[in-house]
């Protein structure tokens, strides 16, 4: 028994081929792990708050000196990274947009890499607080970017990958469906990246 948090980034509800793959996964990892929970935050629904001010004010305000403007300002990144430390497993839909990832899970992200929270600083610099996590990134991408000569212009697998290992989840698999806009690869697209789904 697992408990997975699978996060949402794309708008596009059922055409979302980052949220169909999501959806085949999930079923192979419940099959796997018989009785395990899964809590879907849909960034795009939530509408987690880029980082402004009010928010910056609170991160740095000492929790017994919070005001009320404070909590509120913070409670999307409180209960963010209330998931992320619940969890055994996350599975991260991650639609490429020009290259990078969508603005929604941009912001996911600054909520949950927080200094004393996820990751902390000292003499010897910084060190992650979060173990013992799964993840699995689900990256849909109109091009092909797993190899090639535009591999060099993903800007979403290194970042995820990078961020994520920050605060201390390297255990990462990447699963892909691309090629979404070629003409000869889009038409079997999904059903590869399904077939490639393999459980670690």
């Amino acid at each position: 028994m697992k408990k997975i948090l699978n996060i949402i980034s794309s708008p596009r509800g059922a055409e979302s081929n980052s949220i169909r793959l999501a959806e085949a996964l999930i079923g192979k990892l419940t099959a796997q792990h018989p009785g395990s929970n899964v809590k879907t935050v849909d960034l795009v629904k939530t509408k987690f708050p880029h980082l402004e001010e009010a928010q910056l004010a609170g991160f740095f305000t000492p929790p017994d000196q919070h005001t009320e403007e404070h909590q509120e300002a913070i409670r999307h990144s409180e209960e963010a990274i209330r998931d992320v430390f619940d969890s055994d497993i996350l599975v991260i839909g991650a639609p490429m947009y020009n290259f990078s990832l969508p603005s929604a899970l941009k912001a996911w992200i600054d909520h949950i890499v927080r200094a004393g929270k996820t990751f902390s600083y000292s003499e010897k610099g910084p060190a992650a607080l979060v173990d013992g996590k799964k993840v699995y990134l689900l990256i849909a991408s109109g091009g092909v970017y797993s190899d090639g000569p535009w591999k060099q212009n993903d800007f979403v697998e290194p970042y995820l990958q990078f961020i994520l290992g920050f605060i201390g989840m390297t255990d990462i698999t990447t699963i892909r469906v691309e090629g979404l806009a070629v003409a000869g690869l889009k038409e079997t697209a999904l059903e590869k990246a399904i077939a490639g789904i393999h459980l670690n």
